[in-house]
């Protein structure tokens, strides 16, 4: 993207009339590309021809000597009146002070473009972390809460300065957030996640959220605390409050929704219907299959190929390639942990035959006839 130096040079000769037509198509391209930078141009625009006096025609040495001939010539008697003089120092006073309007208000916004590039900036650089597939990610947010992000997942928050705690996220996350009470107002300041088509509203708790845009649902598992689920655009249900130890399994496509986000659907496609699903509270959390992968495992329980095709393909960086349906529905109970691609597969196979074959990080499944 151009520095703001550069996009004031550009608004400043097109609003001159100084601008080529190369000047012209680069500043065009950047308005369209920052809806932002397009505001900022129509208000200098109003404010320039608001103070930009009309056309007049030059005043020459010819036309000063010729109004002072008539003037001394035809005097008004009636009146009194001193001979007519021609307006040349109002006129280029005038110039002055509105050059000078134009470049108050110019510099202003010029201004205030660098401190908002600056900020937009830093806020890009700071406030996304991404783990890429074939690894994870731990970080430690504003607030002092951790994060853990599983393969191939993103979020994206501001600052936490203000009173709610706002994140969102594409992928899968393990949350453990800290309760956080506003200097301002002494309540404690909510934290939300925003992922894919639901809401959820916490003040301190610890809870997983997966949300892959490629999948058809979103499921969140409360360990501890009390979170408050909402839809999007959902005008008839309300919230879905999770206790400890219990799961939401959400459709992506919701009651009011007219978008879905998987990009895959296949015969072994089935309607998902919301459902909340008490998880064992006997169980350590490492041993929840929903938390497995925080402490480096992949763990399946009933997945079709299909599905956990998806979760293998994030696991190991990997494609993988169904040549008939039949591959597609054999159902998996297992778990993986520091197996390679092909340990991997053929583990796999031990389980359930199937053929594989594996070319770089292409990966073509076919069931056994």
């Amino acid at each position: 993207m151009e520095t703001p130096e550069r996009i004031w040079f550009l608004l400043s000769r097109n609003l001159s009339g100084d601008a080529t037509e190369q000047d012209k198509d680069e500043l065009n391209n950047l308005l369209q590309q920052h809806p932002g930078l397009m505001q900022q141009y129509d208000l200098l625009h109003q404010l320039w021809g608001a103070h930009t006096p009309a056309q007049e025609e030059p005043v020459t040495g010819d036309k000063i000597n010729r109004i002072l001939q008539l003037a001394a010539a035809e005097p008004d008697t009636e009146l009194g009146a001193p001979p007519v003089v021609p307006r040349v120092r109002s006129i280029r006073k005038w110039h002055k002070f509105y050059w000078a309007a134009a470049i108050v208000t110019a510099l202003s916004i010029s201004a205030w473009l660098f401190v908002t590039w600056n900020k937009k900036q830093k806020d890009i650089a700071a406030n996304e972390v991404v783990a890429p597939k074939g690894s994870k990610m731990r970080t430690i947010l504003p607030d002092g809460s951790t994060v853990w992000l599983n393969a191939g997942s993103r979020i994206v928050y501001a600052n936490f300065s203000g009173p709610v705690r706002e994140i969102t996220l594409e992928g899968e996350a393990f949350f453990d957030v800290v309760s956080v009470v506003s200097a301002t107002t002494h309540q404690k300041k909510p934290f939300i996640v925003h992922a894919g088509t639901i809401d959820i509203k916490v003040l301190g708790t610890a809870f997983n959220v997966k949300s892959y845009p490629e999948e058809k649902t979103i499921e969140t598992t409360l360990l501890r605390g009390l979170v408050q689920i909402t839809r999007k655009g959902d005008t008839k249900g309300g919230a879905v409050y999770l206790h400890p130890n219990e799961k939401i399994v959400l459709p992506v496509k919701g009651p009011d929704t007219g978008t879905h986000n998987s990009a895959v659907t296949t015969a072994t496609t089935k309607p998902v219907t919301q459902q909340i699903i008490r998880i064992d509270s006997t169980v350590q959390e490492s041993e929840h299959p929903e938390t497995a992968w925080v402490y480096n495992r992949l763990e399946f329980r009933g997945d079709n190929f299909e599905q956990l095709a998806l979760k293998l393909e994030r696991w190991y960086n990997i494609r993988i390639y169904f040549e008939d349906d039949a591959a597609r529905q054999l159902v998996f109970n297992g778990s993986l942990q520091n197996e390679t691609v092909e340990q991997a597969f053929a583990a796999l196979k031990m389980a359930v035959p199937f053929n594989v074959s594996i070319n770089n990080n292409e990966v073509y499944i076919k069931s056994i006839k």
